[in-house]
């Protein structure tokens, strides 16, 4: 693709509404339950001056809902001191110094680390989003040292109820986020079957399923128990869905989507009608459960272009806010900081949406602010129903989840005090189209060469999986362990090719990138997979054509 083609500015879908999540209800609920309670407890205190700060740790309880509840538990505990970590090193701030310059600086730093945190962590949606929105506004709440600990009290008890509100359905549904990405990847791998592996649509529904399919056993790996039998069950599932991957023609789509309608049905027990167990389906499961993760230095490390975009950008869309006299120079900078995405491309769709659900936000407020103006019960109650209304329609797309969150910013602002309607809307808008606008170009100033980089280290991650798997399958009785760890670790690496491409794709300034490389490693990995799943017996034997030459070579 030559770098002309990388400077197309797209327009066309991206304000399309996609199909709402399964769960869409499960974090809407979750903040009503997180937000409200702290939110009536200091109205009912005359306190809402400190809903700020309680606001903090509410808000954790929008992360992690994709999680198992183990892992969710850790999860949601790091973001609950990450928040208030963020919160702590912005009231200290603002405790010593009332310099906006100087404040807009610390809330770009902060920003930076945020961003690069969350995507080296994986944290999901939100993301680093709400960590800035909320360090942002807290450098520009003054208060003195002695008050810190206090509001940092309100923050960190607001968190612990998120904590216990977003951990509370696991009592009810125990495997809830397991059975869930399981389905995901079942309707995928069906979708997938249906075109044969040949039909129209087949390449993008081949790496969707793989996507899918990796997510899946990303939520099973992220437990280490494996002795559950619901567990071991969701286990062979997605073997059976790997198997579809690897021979779509052989697979039978609508049972795979029986088995998913399953999975999301209200039985706690499973009823399943699963194939008997294959003795080496889950050898290599323990050789990937013993591998190390990465250490987080080696994740950030790659992320240190997006670190400087968000740094550079936040701190410029600030300077542009002050300069221009807009009172509240942070909302400028979490315009910024929100539509930084993982490259140019797909950063310029998130400022166009954010622009247009900022707008459409602000004649929202327009519309409720004589509701809310009427007393403080008021004011509460329509931030907790755009709270439930910004995570209802957050997943469908990120514009029309801005049309709640705005008008709710915006009212928060006047927990303290009423303010001048007039003013807040006016300052809303050009703080967005100051932090979109200097955002992007900052997004275009600061290039990602290393995007180029990445892409050549996971074509030589997946050429050299293949050629392990395609080695063990010239053996004449290759160890079933190390066949099956040679299939998942192939696996792993052409899912981490297709993304790596994706985003290598969108990003401008670079050399030209090695399409064609890409295109035979995954045609070729495929291949090489799909004779591993035959050599494994896991493949239906009446359509076995058997390993040829052409399975195992490049």
């Amino acid at each position: 693709m030559s770098s002309a083609t990388r400077h197309r500015l797209p327009l066309a879908g991206i304000l399309r509404l996609g199909r709402p999540s399964d769960i869409w209800f499960k974090p809407a609920l979750s903040a009503v339950a997180a937000v409200a309670p702290p939110n009536l407890i200091l109205l009912a205190l005359g306190r809402l001056d400190l809903a700020m700060y309680t606001m903090a740790g509410s808000l954790c309880a929008l992360y992690g809902h994709n999680r198992p509840y183990a892992a969710r538990a850790r999860a949601l505990a790091g973001v609950v001191l990450g928040m208030v970590a963020g919160v702590a090193v912005a009231l200290v701030t603002a405790s010593l110094t009332s310099d906006a310059a100087l404040l807009v600086t610390v809330g770009a730093l902060l920003a930076a680390v945020q961003k690069a945190v969350c995507d080296a962590t994986r944290i999901g949606p939100p993301a680093n989003v709400i960590f800035t929105f909320i360090s942002s506004a807290s450098l520009f709440a003054p208060q003195t040292l002695g008050q810190v600990p206090g509001h940092l009290g309100l923050a960190l008890a607001a968190g612990a109820w998120s904590w216990l509100v977003a951990m509370a359905p696991g009592l009810v549904r125990p495997h809830g986020p397991e059975r869930r990405a399981t389905a995901a990847a079942l309707n995928a791998t069906a979708a997938y079957a249906d075109t044969r592996g040949t039909g129209a649509g087949h390449a993008p529904a081949r790496a969707a399923s793989a996507a899918a399919l990796h997510a899946a056993w990303q939520s099973l790996l992220a437990v280490g128990d494996r002795t559950d039998a619901t567990r071991r069950a969701l286990e062979r599932l997605l073997v059976r869905a790997e198997v579809a991957l690897a021979a779509p023609a052989d697979s039978d789509p609508a049972r795979l989507r029986a088995w998913a309608r399953e999975l999301r049905g209200p039985r706690r027990t499973l009823r399943l009608d699963i194939p008997g167990e294959h003795a080496d389906e889950l050898l290599g499961l323990d050789t990937e459960l013993a591998q190390p993760r990465p250490a987080l230095r080696h994740r950030l490390a790659p992320l240190a272009p997006l670190a400087a975009r968000t740094a550079l950008g936040c701190a410029l869309a600030g300077y542009a806010s002050l300069a221009l006299g807009v009172g509240r120079p942070y909302w400028a900078l979490v315009t910024a900081a929100s539509i930084y995405q993982a490259n140019v491309t797909l950063t310029w769709s998130r400022g166009v949406q954010r622009v247009v659900g900022n707008v459409l936000g602000v004649l929202a407020f327009a519309a409720l602010a004589p509701l809310a103006h009427l007393n403080a019960v008021a004011l509460v109650l329509c931030c907790v129903a755009l709270n439930f209304g910004a995570e209802a329609l957050m997943g469908r797309n990120y514009w029309l989840g801005s049309i709640c969150v705005t008008p709710m910013a915006l009212l928060v602002t006047e927990f303290a005090r009423t303010q001048d309607a007039t003013e807040l809307m006016t300052d809303r808008v050009v703080d967005t189209l100051v932090g979109a606008l200097v955002g992007f170009v900052a997004a275009i100033a600061v290039t990602n060469r290393r995007a180029g980089d990445r892409l050549e280290r996971a074509l030589t991650e997946a050429e050299r999986a293949r050629e392990n798997a395609a080695r063990l399958l010239a053996e004449a009785h290759p160890e079933p362990r190390a066949l099956d760890g040679a299939r998942r670790g192939l696996t792993t690496a052409l899912v981490d090719l297709r993304a790596t491409a994706d985003a290598a794709a969108g990003e401008w300034w670079q050399r030209a990138l090695p399409e064609d490389r890409v295109v035979l490693a995954e045609q070729s990995g495929h291949r090489t997979l799909a004779a591993t799943v035959r050599r494994q017996g896991l493949a239906p034997r009446q359509h076995d054509p058997g390993t040829t030459t052409e399975d195992i070579r490049p």
